[in-house]
């Protein structure tokens, strides 16, 4: 049994070291490239090199090509994994050094301002982290003022918007009621206009009606004459002739 176990033993120690050459030799192919300009393919190389064996070189190798590429978002992946990754404090240093250009050209300042506070912390003789946690404080602070005019001019234009809608709707309801008026001041015009037209009818029917009875009147009148007048001539027949005078 103790056999089997040691044989076991040498065998992964052979498949981890067969995968170490492998990444290595996989690395060295990725720094040529690198240090050609053929980042694409220095890329390749050095995700080969993960694949066989993650370390703090091979993901911090892999940053750099990909910060080269503006992938800034991986990059700052690759240097994070890199970061927690066994090694110097120099090599941690510059994983976190490289982090926080990362996320400066993110304009993750706040971020940046971290990572450069772990790099000083691992080499505090690197006076280039020391000038960029510096910037990226400066940085920081003018994101924030920004940041604050730029809530100071959203928030007047939102007050802006709510007082011409406030100013709209008040209009909206001046109209509506200026309508209201309106109309009502036509129906009563149409009423009055209506009611007029019903006096002057009656008016006239009164007068019409006064000239009908006036002349039934007339007629009264006229036939009661007749009366008299007939009543007179029967009186006037009805009397002695004189006698004669001789």
């Amino acid at each position: 049994m103790t056999k089997v176990i040691s044989s076991l033993s040498i065998l992964l120690f052979m498949c981890s070291s067969l995968m170490a050459q492998e990444a290595h030799k996989a690395l060295r192919q990725g720094d040529s490239y690198y240090t050609s300009g053929d980042y694409a393919i220095a890329e390749e190389a050095y995700r080969k090199a993960v694949e066989k064996e993650s370390t703090l070189k091979t993901q911090y190798n892999l940053g750099n090509t990909l910060y080269q590429q503006q992938r800034l978002e991986e990059a700052v992946s690759q240097y994070e994994a890199a970061s927690q990754k066994s090694g110097t404090n120099l090599e941690k240093a510059n994983a976190y050094y490289n982090l926080g250009n990362s996320l400066v050209n993110s304009q993750e300042f706040e971020k940046a301002a971290e990572a450069y506070k772990q790099s000083i912390m691992l080499n505090p003789d690197d006076e280039d982290a020391r000038r960029n946690l510096y910037l990226s404080k400066l940085m920081e602070q003018k994101q924030q003022e920004q940041q604050q005019e730029q809530e100071q001019e959203n928030n007047e234009q939102q007050d802006q918007q709510d007082q011409n809608q406030e100013q709209s709707q008040d209009q909206e309801s001046q109209e509506q009621q200026d309508q209201q008026e309106s109309d009502q001041e036509q129906q009563q015009s149409d009423e009055s206009q209506i009611g007029d037209e019903e006096d002057k009818a009656q008016e006239q029917e009164a007068q019409e009606m006064t000239k009908e009875d006036a002349e039934k009147l007339l007629q009264v009148i006229e036939n009661e004459e007749k009366k008299v007048q007939e009543k007179l001539r029967k009186v006037s027949g009805s009397k002695n002739k004189p006698k004669k005078d001789w």
